[in-house]
């Protein structure tokens, strides 16, 4: 992947001025005259490697949004050293992107590809919620778009409020408006004014009395029943409060088992819909490199698990999946609460997070550059260790000083007694001298 950017930043170096000239480079004054254009700005750090990666896809971009006659205008702005703008449009990481129209701004959340970037930029720029005058122009849209809505009426209290989630939820998908004659013929109305979302070739009414509010309705329908999940989409499903159900394979080497565990959960999402699509997401994801990052463990490929994006919990059934109505008996149990939970956000498993991702940190930078990994953590570790034998060594040196300072201090003392004893030698010798002295006076 490394390399790739790095041959997309090459060409993206050889074109012309003219083609880099796409991409404004703004500064402080860009607030001044932001308010009466539309502006999709990267705010970047010189040194991120994110905002470096993402540099060829910005250009390319610029590049296709001015060459199809767009309005929309693309800029970059270094958040560092314009850290006042920064700080103004709420950017508190690198790459940031944000459409800006009038008084208001976008987040783009989504995977930062060309083609999404793209479609956001002209779902966003354009009307909030657009209007299909006719029945031709409405299947043109369903032809075109996975998932929309569509309020069907004139005007009501129910397009007041559809207006106002459009205007939030616009960052996700695309909302319409049509009158009951520009409907498809197989669309089915119960009452006027309604709001459907079209997806999976058919089509769901929204009912206030079940449904709740209609800003969330619209958060869990904004998917597709059954998705191709990676890691922006599970973030993304995140938002929505819903488990997320995923069959776990290998699309570069299905099996037939994988294939086998696919169909279940799509199955049960099309099949068991009315009972599992408020609080489930059915989907598959290519390998368990991203699900062994979360769960902190294993999961085998193929096989079936169930995440609480919420609390960071996750299910596994404890025999393989067999049958479709096992399946939907594990789902059960995970929504009534009697399958067992793992993980969780407890203290133990934040620990055990922060342990993780320092080992997997490790991990990552000696398998992409083992001699920097050398360096980065052999080195601190040889001063720690140099460190520990300098304190050891002055400790031991310490000992042996004060041992010769006792022995310095002992020296005076074994002298002076020496002296004593020499002393009470002489005395004696002086004293046998005198009587023998003595003695031979008296002979004498």
């Amino acid at each position: 992947m490394a390399g790739k950017s790095l041959l997309s930043l090459f060409a993206v170096l050889l074109w012309s001025p003219k083609v880099l000239c796409y991409v404004e480079d703004l500064d402080d004054t860009f607030k001044e005259k932001r308010m009466d254009e539309v502006w999709l700005v990267e705010f970047y750090a010189p040194w991120c490697g994110y905002c470096k990666k993402l540099e060829p896809v910005w250009y390319e971009v610029g590049a296709e949004l001015k060459s199809s006659g767009s309005l929309i205008n693309v800029g970059k702005m270094d958040a560092t050293a314009f850290s006042s703008v920064a700080s103004e449009f709420g950017v508190r990481g690198y790459p940031t992107i944000k459409l800006l129209k009038g008084d208001l701004a976008y987040n783009y959340k989504g995977p930062r590809t060309k083609e999404d970037i793209i479609e956001f930029a002209n779902r966003v720029a354009g009307p909030v919620v657009r209007a299909l005058p006719s029945r031709q122009m409405f299947e043109g849209v369903l032809n075109r778009h996975s998932v929309l809505f569509v309020y069907i009426g004139g005007d009501s209290p129910l397009k007041e409020k559809y207006i106002e989630v459009a205007s939030e939820m616009i960052v996700y998908t695309y909302f319409f408006s049509a009158l009951e004659d520009a409907l498809p013929t197989n669309v089915t109305l119960q009452e006027l004014p309604s709001v459907a979302v079209f997806k999976d070739r058919t089509y769901f009414l929204y009912d206030a009395y079940q449904d709740g509010e209609l800003s969330s309705w619209v958060n869990r329908e904004r998917f597709r029943g059954y998705l191709h999940i990676d890691g922006f989409t599970l973030y993304e499903l995140g938002e929505t409060g819903k488990l997320v159900a995923i069959a776990v394979v290998d699309e570069k080497n299905l099996t037939e088992e994988s294939v086998r565990l696919k169909t279940l959960i799509q199955r049960v999402a099309t099949e068991y819909r009315d009972h599992f699509s408020r609080d489930f997401q059915f989907g598959h994801m290519d390998g368990n490199d991203y699900i062994n990052s979360l769960i902190m463990g294993e999961v085998p490929v193929p096989s079936i698990i169930v995440l609480n994006t919420s609390n960071d919990q996750y299910f596994l059934l404890g025999e393989p999946v067999k049958t479709l109505d096992q399946l939907v008996q594990f789902i059960h149990s995970v929504l009534d609460g009697s399958a067992q939970a793992q993980g969780g956000d407890g203290i133990f498993q934040r620990i055990k997070r922060v342990a993780f991702d320092a080992r997997s940190t490790v991990m990552s930078v000696f398998r992409s550059s083992p001699l920097l990994g050398c360096f980065l953590f052999g080195l601190p570790l040889g001063v720690i260790s140099l460190m520990c034998y300098g304190i050891c060594t002055a400790e031991s040196d310490d000992g042996t000083e004060e041992l010769d300072l006792l022995k310095r201090e002992a020296l005076p003392e074994e002298d002076e007694y020496e002296d004593r004893r020499r002393e009470g030698e002489e005395e004696e010798e002086e004293e046998r001298q005198e009587e023998k002295s003595a003695a031979d006076k008296k002979v004498d």
